[in-house]
């Protein structure tokens, strides 16, 4: 602080006026206001400005002596702030010593206050001086400071209350005590002990409504502290016993922190609300009861007692005598009737919860060897029904299907199917596969079988999905039981599929099957239907098991061995269970080895004694040649180089394959070449490119559709995503072409005049004649489709989702039919074809099927089914196999071969 003469001695600086920031000051009977008027009132109130303005610069340090400050005017008339500054020279030169000696004493006491707090009151540039008000003002830290001697006695009255209300009582079981021992020395022989214990200390019958008294005063001052605590709670801000970490946690109120920790127990732990209500109403009987005992003359035991009567039961406080007793019973029964609703509620909500589990699938399921589906699509249907067929001799199976749908939604879906599940139950429940827990929820280590169903995106996101799921079950730290049958949508992602699941996974790859499936149907009509019937469980399918009575017998007298089932293959156990489909004549059975034989269920066949049998020769027929076909695609699928690839070894020199869609030219072939398919390297079958929408008919015209062997109509992959849409153009195409077709056949016959114009089986019947002359097959998804497109013939079609499901169900019974299948299904090996009679036997000749079979061996071919002439289907694995009937050359055969 500089003093008066050290600041009289620094050099005169410019006299300048003062900056007025808020406000400005006029007087005078000459002054007006700039605004007049009520919207803008003049402010009377005490100013602190100068008289003058012709004032030094104020000095950086600020001055002690009263003589420093500027005299004050009486009375100022101030407008608000934010109207225009005005003239200086108007200003009030009135000066009254008692304002300028108010504000010296305003300012040493701020200046005090200063010196006490180590503050020095600088002005700084651009900043505002404190205001009076502001510089008397305490601080937070102040109040604080001066809030601890109460909060410590308050704490201390509260301690001192509390710890009085067992002390009292010990007092009174003290006297009790000396009463008795008075009593048993017969020092009053009065039979009022009462008076003569009065008489000699009369404070002794007053102690007890002292004591009583006192517990009343203690139970109403306890019960309102939390409230005053509570109403005061943001004054404590400064403790910090409830808060581990001073920083996280600066400047968050106490109120705050306690509703915080209160919602984190209850959320964390389930049981704190029914603790917090156990706690409630002990609280309540406890305090109910020194209230009763305060207001009665009951003893404490009975007080408590009456106290839990009055919480278990509201109405008996209805013979409450006295204006104390019926308050405390009346304010009791309140309490107990607001925490038996607490209870109810809490109660009720847990029940809602339960069921609310149950409902939505939450719930643990504890099964054994049941197969386990792992998400949601339009194959479940026929997958269920599938699975529940394969386990009709068992009594059924059970099978739980996990998904990310709702469980009510699900079950509905389900049912929806009206099929008889022949005592299969199906169990829903609601997760997902990715999560373990939802996994270990569906008893997944205890699965005998896993299917992981293809989702209903896109083939790379569906088969990325695929592989998270994989990934989640090779984590399971139970392990798995059974193997896991995964569908993908694109052979080249199976490989890291196999890579991730190792020996457990069994992949079935839907598109890939469904196009060998398409190419094989076409190049050979009805083996639809065949497939169907092998692939399904209704009629004969794949089964593998050891006989060993049949060790040192060779595979040509296994083949007669049994009557219900036909041998097609043997499970070498000396090849590490490799499957030799069709093996040599000459193959001996030995120890280990197991037999694949197509039968109507695993239980319904067995060996038996060689049946009489006179094979005879085939006839000396030769197979006719293959000669050159022209195929038509119409669409474009994903995996069509692949396709390209099985027509290369199916076909013979000289094949054309039309592809007719809407990508165009110059993409298709880039697509191709990024499938792996060598175009230059194409020998048997040369490429025609057409640009075209398949539903328009002026495009389809546009095609010679009547000189196709074959034609494919294709799921176009721009519709994969949806089912319906694209089951919808398949359809529209298959009907367009076969309109074309059958108005541009030469041959079509003349109409019978009988029929009208309009007439519908004149049309069925174009339709028909059009089907005899080529081939179509249609790629159906959904199996709702498969009576629209049956109509009386129109298309040897092929149903997918049918198809897949069948296969998935297959080999999720059985892992080794997948080798089987994998076979089958490619273009090298063994595979199912059509053979014409005439290459086994004469016309009208008389064999039992035994006959057949053995004929067939002669060219190393399994003989499984046959179809008659006069036929819609065929009969795979016939049952009267010894039985003799005559055949003709219109009659067909269903054989295994080695592919050409």
């Amino acid at each position: 602080m500089l003093d008066r003469n050290e600041e009289s001695s620094k050099p005169d600086k410019p006299e300048s006026p003062p900056q007025l920031k808020k406000s400005r000051t006029i007087s005078g009977d000459d002054a007006t206001p700039i605004f007049p008027g009520p919207l803008f009132p003049a402010v009377r109130r005490i100013s602190t400005i100068p008289s003058s303005h012709n004032w030094p610069r104020p000095d950086r340090h600020a001055s002690t002596t009263a003589a420093d400050h500027r005299d004050f005017s009486d009375r100022d008339w101030v407008f608000p702030s934010f109207v225009l500054p005005q003239n200086p020279s108007k200003r009030s030169s009135k000066k009254h010593a008692s304002d300028a000696s108010t504000a010296s004493q305003l300012a040493g006491a701020a200046e005090a206050a200063a010196e006490r707090k180590k503050i020095k009151l600088v002005p700084q540039p651009g900043r505002e001086a404190p205001s009076t008000s502001e510089l008397t003002r305490p601080s937070s830290r102040t109040r604080a400071r001066d809030l601890k001697p109460s909060l410590l006695l308050l704490f201390l009255l509260t301690f001192i209350c509390i710890l009085s209300v067992p002390y009292a009582v010990y007092l009174r079981q003290r006297i009790a005590k000396l009463e008795e021992c008075c009593i048993s020395k017969n020092v009053g022989t009065d039979d009022n002990i009462e008076a003569s214990l009065s008489e000699k200390n009369p404070t002794i019958l007053r102690f007890p409504n002292a004591e009583r008294t006192l517990v009343l005063y203690s139970v109403v001052f306890t019960l309102a502290m939390p409230f005053v605590l509570y109403k005061h709670l943001d004054y404590f801000s400064h403790l910090t016993i409830l808060s581990k970490n001073k920083n996280n946690k600066e400047g968050v109120s106490l109120k705050k922190r306690i509703a915080y920790i209160v919602d984190v127990c209850f959320s964390v732990y389930p049981y704190a609300k029914l603790l917090a209500l156990l706690f409630a109403t002990i609280l309540l009987i406890g305090f109910g009861g020194l209230a009763l005992y305060a207001v009665n003359k009951n003893s404490f035991a009975e007080a408590l007692w009456l106290s839990w009567t009055f919480v278990a039961d509201s109405g008996n406080h209805a013979d409450t005598e006295g204006i104390g007793p019926r308050i405390v019973s009346v304010s009791i029964s309140s309490g107990g009737m607001l925490i038996f609703a607490m209870m109810l509620g809490l109660v009720s909500d847990a029940i809602s919860e339960k069921v609310d589990s149950l409902r939505k699938g939450k719930s643990e399921v504890i099964e054994r060897n049941h197969i386990l589906v792992l998400g949601w699509s339009d194959k479940l249907g026929s997958l269920l029904k599938q699975l529940a067929i394969a386990n009709k001799s068992v009594g059924g199976v059970v099978v739980v299907v996990l998904a990310e749908r709702d469980k009510e939604e699900m079950e509905i879906d389900i049912a929806k199917l009206e099929f008889d599940f022949m005592g299969t139950s199906v169990i829903c429940r609601s997760g997902s596969p990715l999560i373990l827990a939802d996994l270990k929820k569906v008893s997944v280590s205890k699965a005998r079988a896993i299917i992981v169903l293809a989702s209903d995106e896109n083939a790379d996101q569906s088969d990325a999905r695929a592989l998270r799921v994989v990934l989640s079950l090779t984590g399971v730290k139970e392990g798995l039981r059974g193997h896991v049958v995964v569908e993908m949508s694109d052979l080249d992602n199976e490989p890291l599929v196999k890579l991730v699941g190792g020996e457990l996974i069994e992949t079935v790859v839907a598109h890939d099957v469904i196009g060998r499936l398409m190419i094989q149907c076409a190049l050979q009509p009805g083996l639809a239907q065949i497939w169907e019937d092998i692939l399904g469980f209704e009629n004969a399918e794949f089964y593998i098991k050891r006989w060993p009575q049949l060790d040192g017998l060779r595979f040509e007298n296994v083949l007669i061995s049994f009557p219900d089932a036909i041998p097609c293959g043997i499970k070498v156990a000396a090849d590490g269970g490799k499957i030799n489909l069709n093996p040599d004549d000459k193959y001996v059975m030995k120890e280990g080895d197991e037999v694949l034989v197509i039968a109507e269920d695993d239980d319904t066949y067995a060996p038996s004694a060689f049946p009489e049998v006179c094979a005879g020769l085939c006839p000396n027929t030769v197979e006719p040649p293959k000669y050159p076909e022209k195929i038509l695609f119409c669409g474009w699928r994903r995996d069509i180089d692949d396709m390209i690839l099985v027509l290369e070894a199916f076909l013979p020199l000289g094949s054309e394959l039309w592809m007719f869609n809407e990508v165009p030219e110059k993409e298709r072939e880039k697509k191709l070449t990024d499938g792996g398919l060598d175009i230059s390297r194409l020998e048997n079958i040369k490429l025609v490119h057409k640009e075209g929408n398949a539903v328009i008919r002026r495009h389809l015209e546009s095609l010679p559709v009547e000189t196709f062997d074959s034609i494919l109509i294709l799921a176009d992959e721009s519709l994969e995503d949806s089912v319906v849409h694209s089951d919808s153009r398949s359809l529209a195409t298959l009907l367009l072409i076969r309109d074309i077709q059958s108005k541009r056949l030469p041959y079509k016959e003349t109409k019978s005049t009988s029929l009208s114009a309009f007439s519908h089986s004149s049309w069925i019947r174009e339709m028909q004649q059009a089907s005899d002359k080529s081939i179509i097959i249609s790629e159906i998804l959904d199996s709702r489709t498969r009576n629209l497109v049956s109509v009386s013939r129109i298309s040897d079609y092929v149903l997918s989702n049918e198809l897949v499901s069948m296969a998935l169900a297959m080999v999720a019974e059985d892992k080794q039919i997948n080798r089987v299948l994998e076979e089958l299904f490619a273009e090298e090996g063994n595979e199912m074809c059509i053979k014409p009679a005439e290459l086994y036997l004469y016309d009208q000749e008389e064999l039992c099927f035994y006959d057949i079979m053995l004929r067939g061996r002669q060219r190393r071919e399994v003989v499984i089914g046959y179809r008659l002439a006069n036929a819609e289907r065929a009969v795979i694995n016939p049952s009267l196999k010894s039985a003799v009937r005559k055949w003709s050359h219109d009659d067909v055969f269903v054989v295994i071969s080695i592919s050409e």
